[in-house]
Protein backbone atom coordinates (compact mmCIF):
# COMPACT_ATOMS: atom_id res chain seq x y z
CA UNK A 1 0.00 0.00 0.00
CA UNK A 2 0.99 3.15 -1.12
CA UNK A 3 1.77 5.73 1.85
CA UNK A 4 -0.93 8.10 3.00
CA UNK A 5 -0.34 11.62 2.68
CA UNK A 6 -2.56 14.81 4.23
CA UNK A 7 -2.32 18.14 3.07
CA UNK A 8 -4.53 21.39 3.09
CA UNK A 9 -4.88 25.09 1.81
CA UNK A 10 -5.97 27.96 3.90
CA UNK A 11 -9.97 27.31 3.93
CA UNK A 12 -10.01 25.08 7.32
CA UNK A 13 -6.20 24.32 8.77
CA UNK A 14 -8.13 23.56 12.11
CA UNK A 15 -10.62 21.14 10.77
CA UNK A 16 -7.40 19.61 9.16
CA UNK A 17 -5.58 19.11 11.82
CA UNK A 18 -8.05 17.25 13.26
CA UNK A 19 -8.77 15.07 10.52
CA UNK A 20 -4.93 14.14 10.89
CA UNK A 21 -4.41 13.78 14.46
CA UNK A 22 -7.46 10.73 13.93
CA UNK A 23 -4.97 9.17 11.21
CA UNK A 24 -2.25 9.75 13.49
CA UNK A 25 -0.34 10.97 10.41
CA UNK A 26 1.07 14.44 9.71
CA UNK A 27 -0.24 17.09 7.80
CA UNK A 28 2.18 17.81 4.98
CA UNK A 29 4.38 20.81 5.42
CA UNK A 30 2.70 23.65 2.33
CA UNK A 31 3.49 26.64 1.82
CA UNK A 32 0.19 28.56 0.19
CA UNK A 33 0.79 32.67 -0.27
CA UNK A 34 0.03 35.57 -2.31
CA UNK A 35 1.54 37.69 -4.53
CA UNK A 36 1.72 41.38 -4.74
CA UNK A 37 -0.82 41.16 -7.16
CA UNK A 38 -3.37 38.42 -5.70
CA UNK A 39 -2.05 35.13 -7.46
CA UNK A 40 -2.15 31.92 -6.09
CA UNK A 41 1.39 31.01 -4.87
CA UNK A 42 1.90 26.94 -3.41
CA UNK A 43 5.24 25.08 -3.07
CA UNK A 44 5.00 21.28 -1.32
CA UNK A 45 7.93 21.02 1.04
CA UNK A 46 8.17 17.19 1.06
CA UNK A 47 7.94 14.72 -0.85
CA UNK A 48 5.17 13.43 -2.21
CA UNK A 49 6.31 10.75 -4.80
CA UNK A 50 4.20 7.57 -5.34
CA UNK A 51 2.32 8.76 -2.43
CA UNK A 52 -1.62 8.64 -2.18
CA UNK A 53 -2.49 12.18 -1.17
CA UNK A 54 -5.17 13.76 0.34
CA UNK A 55 -6.40 17.47 -0.04
CA UNK A 56 -8.75 18.89 2.56
CA UNK A 57 -10.41 22.51 1.22
CA UNK A 58 -13.05 23.34 1.54
CA UNK A 59 -14.41 25.44 -1.30
CA UNK A 60 -16.10 28.03 1.21
CA UNK A 61 -15.71 31.74 1.77
CA UNK A 62 -13.81 33.54 0.32
CA UNK A 63 -14.50 31.06 -2.78
CA UNK A 64 -12.65 31.63 -5.87
CA UNK A 65 -9.68 31.81 -3.18
CA UNK A 66 -10.08 28.74 -1.75
CA UNK A 67 -11.14 27.02 -4.80
CA UNK A 68 -8.26 27.87 -6.55
CA UNK A 69 -5.74 26.62 -3.71
CA UNK A 70 -7.21 23.60 -4.54
CA UNK A 71 -6.54 23.51 -7.93
CA UNK A 72 -3.28 24.78 -7.53
CA UNK A 73 -2.48 22.01 -4.73
CA UNK A 74 -3.76 18.90 -7.27
CA UNK A 75 -1.81 20.81 -10.10
CA UNK A 76 1.47 20.59 -7.71
CA UNK A 77 0.78 16.95 -6.31
CA UNK A 78 0.03 15.58 -9.67
CA UNK A 79 3.44 17.30 -11.54
CA UNK A 80 5.33 16.10 -8.02
CA UNK A 81 4.25 12.02 -8.81
CA UNK A 82 1.94 11.70 -6.63
CA UNK A 83 0.26 8.02 -7.32
CA UNK A 84 -3.00 9.30 -6.43
CA UNK A 85 -5.09 13.19 -5.57
CA UNK A 86 -7.95 12.92 -3.67
CA UNK A 87 -10.06 15.85 -2.91
CA UNK A 88 -12.01 15.78 0.43
CA UNK A 89 -13.68 18.72 -0.32
CA UNK A 90 -16.62 19.38 3.12
CA UNK A 91 -18.17 22.20 1.78
CA UNK A 92 -18.88 22.61 -1.97
CA UNK A 93 -19.03 25.74 -3.14
CA UNK A 94 -21.26 26.64 -6.28
CA UNK A 95 -23.39 23.74 -4.94
CA UNK A 96 -26.59 25.35 -6.25
CA UNK A 97 -25.53 26.64 -9.49
CA UNK A 98 -26.67 22.99 -10.78
CA UNK A 99 -29.25 23.54 -13.21
CA UNK A 100 -30.46 26.43 -15.93
CA UNK A 101 -33.21 28.10 -14.16
CA UNK A 102 -33.35 30.58 -17.03
CA UNK A 103 -32.21 31.10 -20.52
CA UNK A 104 -28.81 31.96 -21.20
CA UNK A 105 -27.52 30.47 -17.79
CA UNK A 106 -24.48 28.76 -16.90
CA UNK A 107 -24.42 25.37 -14.90
CA UNK A 108 -21.31 26.64 -12.83
CA UNK A 109 -20.84 23.64 -10.63
CA UNK A 110 -20.48 21.31 -13.15
CA UNK A 111 -17.94 23.97 -14.55
CA UNK A 112 -16.43 23.42 -11.27
CA UNK A 113 -16.54 19.88 -10.95
CA UNK A 114 -14.38 19.95 -14.56
CA UNK A 115 -11.42 22.57 -13.45
CA UNK A 116 -11.01 20.06 -10.60
CA UNK A 117 -11.09 17.00 -12.65
CA UNK A 118 -8.64 18.99 -14.99
CA UNK A 119 -6.20 20.18 -12.00
CA UNK A 120 -5.55 16.24 -11.63
CA UNK A 121 -7.97 15.68 -8.72
CA UNK A 122 -8.52 12.07 -9.51
CA UNK A 123 -10.94 11.45 -6.41
CA UNK A 124 -13.39 13.32 -4.31
CA UNK A 125 -14.95 12.94 -1.19
CA UNK A 126 -17.62 15.09 -0.75
CA UNK A 127 -20.03 15.40 2.67
CA UNK A 128 -24.03 16.51 1.56
CA UNK A 129 -23.66 17.89 -1.50
CA UNK A 130 -26.61 20.46 -1.76
CA UNK A 131 -28.33 18.37 -4.68
CA UNK A 132 -27.99 14.86 -5.63
CA UNK A 133 -27.51 15.26 -9.17
CA UNK A 134 -24.04 17.11 -8.48
CA UNK A 135 -22.24 13.38 -7.72
CA UNK A 136 -23.47 13.07 -11.68
CA UNK A 137 -21.04 16.10 -12.27
CA UNK A 138 -17.68 14.64 -12.21
CA UNK A 139 -15.72 12.03 -14.34
CA UNK A 140 -14.20 11.08 -11.58
CA UNK A 141 -14.86 7.99 -8.14
CA UNK A 142 -17.21 10.27 -5.71
CA UNK A 143 -17.73 9.55 -2.66
CA UNK A 144 -21.05 11.25 -0.90
CA UNK A 145 -21.07 11.14 3.05
CA UNK A 146 -23.85 12.53 5.58
CA UNK A 147 -23.29 14.39 8.58
CA UNK A 148 -26.93 13.64 9.31
CA UNK A 149 -25.84 10.63 11.85
CA UNK A 150 -23.42 13.26 14.01
CA UNK A 151 -26.22 15.76 14.05
CA UNK A 152 -28.66 13.44 15.18
CA UNK A 153 -26.42 12.00 17.78
CA UNK A 154 -26.42 15.28 19.55
CA UNK A 155 -30.21 15.49 20.15
CA UNK A 156 -31.10 12.19 20.98
CA UNK A 157 -28.36 12.89 23.48
CA UNK A 158 -30.42 16.07 24.78
CA UNK A 159 -32.94 14.40 25.64
CA UNK A 160 -35.72 16.65 24.64
CA UNK A 161 -39.34 15.30 24.23
CA UNK A 162 -42.12 15.74 21.80
CA UNK A 163 -40.32 16.22 18.84
CA UNK A 164 -41.08 17.22 15.72
CA UNK A 165 -38.58 17.21 12.21
CA UNK A 166 -39.31 19.87 10.35
CA UNK A 167 -38.07 20.90 6.46
CA UNK A 168 -38.27 24.27 5.70
CA UNK A 169 -39.07 24.11 2.41
CA UNK A 170 -40.38 21.06 0.00
CA UNK A 171 -37.07 20.68 -1.56
CA UNK A 172 -35.00 19.57 1.65
CA UNK A 173 -38.05 16.95 2.74
CA UNK A 174 -35.68 13.97 1.72
CA UNK A 175 -33.04 14.90 4.18
CA UNK A 176 -35.39 16.07 6.89
CA UNK A 177 -37.33 12.74 6.65
CA UNK A 178 -33.89 10.93 7.02
CA UNK A 179 -33.22 13.01 10.24
CA UNK A 180 -36.95 11.84 11.20
CA UNK A 181 -35.79 8.78 11.09
CA UNK A 182 -32.71 9.27 12.83
CA UNK A 183 -34.53 10.14 15.91
CA UNK A 184 -37.39 8.19 15.76
CA UNK A 185 -39.18 11.36 15.10
CA UNK A 186 -42.37 12.65 13.11
CA UNK A 187 -41.75 14.96 9.81
CA UNK A 188 -43.31 18.19 9.21
CA UNK A 189 -43.13 20.61 5.87
CA UNK A 190 -42.77 24.01 5.72
CA UNK A 191 -44.36 24.92 2.22
CA UNK A 192 -42.84 28.44 0.70
CA UNK A 193 -42.58 30.62 -2.17
CA UNK A 194 -39.15 32.32 -3.46
CA UNK A 195 -38.85 34.35 -6.47
CA UNK A 196 -34.75 34.43 -6.10
CA UNK A 197 -31.86 33.36 -4.42
CA UNK A 198 -31.36 34.72 -0.89
CA UNK A 199 -34.52 35.84 -0.82
CA UNK A 200 -36.76 35.56 2.11
CA UNK A 201 -39.37 33.24 1.88
CA UNK A 202 -43.09 33.92 1.92
CA UNK A 203 -44.43 30.91 4.19
CA UNK A 204 -47.58 29.42 2.78
CA UNK A 205 -48.87 26.50 4.58
CA UNK A 206 -47.06 24.14 7.78
CA UNK A 207 -48.09 20.34 6.55
CA UNK A 208 -47.88 18.19 9.23
CA UNK A 209 -48.59 18.21 13.46
CA UNK A 210 -46.25 20.50 15.38
CA UNK A 211 -48.43 22.58 18.09
CA UNK A 212 -47.06 22.04 21.51
CA UNK A 213 -44.07 19.87 19.69
CA UNK A 214 -40.31 20.59 19.77
CA UNK A 215 -39.69 21.17 16.59
CA UNK A 216 -35.59 20.49 14.64
CA UNK A 217 -35.81 22.52 11.40
CA UNK A 218 -33.14 20.72 9.48
CA UNK A 219 -31.32 22.20 6.74
CA UNK A 220 -28.04 21.39 4.12
CA UNK A 221 -26.76 24.92 4.36
CA UNK A 222 -27.99 28.21 6.34
CA UNK A 223 -26.89 31.20 4.33
CA UNK A 224 -28.29 34.29 5.15
CA UNK A 225 -30.61 33.12 7.61
CA UNK A 226 -34.22 34.65 6.07
CA UNK A 227 -36.04 31.18 5.45
CA UNK A 228 -34.65 29.54 8.70
CA UNK A 229 -35.77 32.48 10.75
CA UNK A 230 -39.03 32.78 8.65
CA UNK A 231 -39.60 29.65 9.14
CA UNK A 232 -38.86 29.73 13.39
CA UNK A 233 -41.24 32.92 13.95
CA UNK A 234 -44.10 30.80 11.77
CA UNK A 235 -43.80 27.48 13.40
CA UNK A 236 -43.83 29.30 17.04
CA UNK A 237 -46.88 31.00 15.63
CA UNK A 238 -48.25 27.55 14.97
CA UNK A 239 -47.61 27.19 18.67
CA UNK A 240 -44.40 24.74 19.25
CA UNK A 241 -42.78 24.58 22.20
CA UNK A 242 -39.49 25.77 21.55
CA UNK A 243 -37.57 25.62 18.02
CA UNK A 244 -33.99 23.62 17.31
CA UNK A 245 -31.99 23.83 14.34
CA UNK A 246 -29.11 22.08 12.48
CA UNK A 247 -27.25 22.39 9.53
CA UNK A 248 -23.82 21.17 7.86
CA UNK A 249 -22.81 24.03 6.40
CA UNK A 250 -22.96 27.55 8.21
CA UNK A 251 -22.17 29.77 5.62
CA UNK A 252 -23.59 32.33 7.40
CA UNK A 253 -23.42 35.34 5.59
CA UNK A 254 -24.36 39.10 5.02
CA UNK A 255 -27.45 39.46 7.95
CA UNK A 256 -26.86 35.60 9.15
CA UNK A 257 -25.68 36.28 12.90
CA UNK A 258 -28.06 39.54 13.75
CA UNK A 259 -31.23 37.45 11.83
CA UNK A 260 -30.21 34.66 14.59
CA UNK A 261 -29.77 36.44 17.19
CA UNK A 262 -33.24 37.89 17.09
CA UNK A 263 -35.25 35.02 16.20
CA UNK A 264 -36.93 32.63 18.21
CA UNK A 265 -34.02 29.63 17.82
CA UNK A 266 -33.11 28.31 20.71
CA UNK A 267 -29.57 26.81 19.74
CA UNK A 268 -28.24 26.09 16.21
CA UNK A 269 -26.23 22.78 16.15
CA UNK A 270 -23.81 22.73 12.86
CA UNK A 271 -20.46 21.14 11.67
CA UNK A 272 -16.85 22.45 11.23
CA UNK A 273 -16.89 21.79 7.48
CA UNK A 274 -17.19 25.52 7.34
CA UNK A 275 -15.16 27.57 9.98
CA UNK A 276 -16.57 30.07 11.91
CA UNK A 277 -14.41 33.13 13.32
CA UNK A 278 -14.66 35.14 16.36
CA UNK A 279 -17.57 37.30 15.52
CA UNK A 280 -19.64 34.41 13.87
CA UNK A 281 -19.93 32.44 17.18
CA UNK A 282 -22.91 33.18 18.66
CA UNK A 283 -23.44 31.63 22.07
CA UNK A 284 -26.79 29.77 20.68
CA UNK A 285 -24.49 28.56 17.86
CA UNK A 286 -23.41 24.62 18.73
CA UNK A 287 -20.41 22.95 16.96
CA UNK A 288 -20.08 19.42 16.25
CA UNK A 289 -16.85 17.98 14.24
CA UNK A 290 -16.85 16.09 11.25
CA UNK A 291 -13.11 15.55 11.64
CA UNK A 292 -13.64 11.75 12.43
CA UNK A 293 -15.97 11.14 10.00
CA UNK A 294 -13.73 12.28 7.05
CA UNK A 295 -10.73 10.73 8.85
CA UNK A 296 -12.56 7.30 8.86
CA UNK A 297 -13.67 7.99 4.71
CA UNK A 298 -10.47 9.02 4.55
CA UNK A 299 -8.59 5.73 5.70
CA UNK A 300 -11.11 3.52 3.68
CA UNK A 301 -10.36 5.24 0.52
CA UNK A 302 -6.59 4.55 1.37
CA UNK A 303 -7.38 1.31 2.06
CA UNK A 304 -9.51 0.60 -0.73
CA UNK A 305 -12.35 -0.30 1.23
CA UNK A 306 -16.17 0.72 1.41
CA UNK A 307 -17.32 3.90 2.22
CA UNK A 308 -21.00 3.64 2.31
CA UNK A 309 -20.66 1.69 4.97
CA UNK A 310 -20.33 4.79 7.07
CA UNK A 311 -23.69 6.15 5.85
CA UNK A 312 -25.74 4.36 9.00
CA UNK A 313 -22.72 4.39 11.56
CA UNK A 314 -23.07 6.41 14.48
CA UNK A 315 -20.18 7.98 15.49
CA UNK A 316 -20.08 10.36 18.62
CA UNK A 317 -21.19 14.20 18.33
CA UNK A 318 -17.82 15.97 19.98
CA UNK A 319 -18.35 19.97 20.00
CA UNK A 320 -15.78 21.93 18.98
CA UNK A 321 -14.59 24.21 21.63
CA UNK A 322 -15.14 27.85 21.17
Amino acid sequence: MKPLALLTGTANPALARRVAAYLDVPLLEVVVGRYPDGEVEVQLLDSVRGRDCFVLQPTCPPVHDHLLELLVLADALQRASAVRVTAVVPYFGYARQDRKTGPREPVTAKLVANLMVRAGVQHLLALDLHAGQLSGFFDIPLDHLSARMLLADYFLHKGLSGVVVVSPDVGGVRRAREFAQALGAPLAIIDKRRDRPNQVAEVVHVIGKVYRRTAILVDDIVDTAGTLVRAAETLVRRGVREVYACCTHPVLSGPAVERLAHSPIRELVVTDTIPLPPEKRLERIRVVSVARLLADAIARVHAHSSVSELAEERLAAELVES
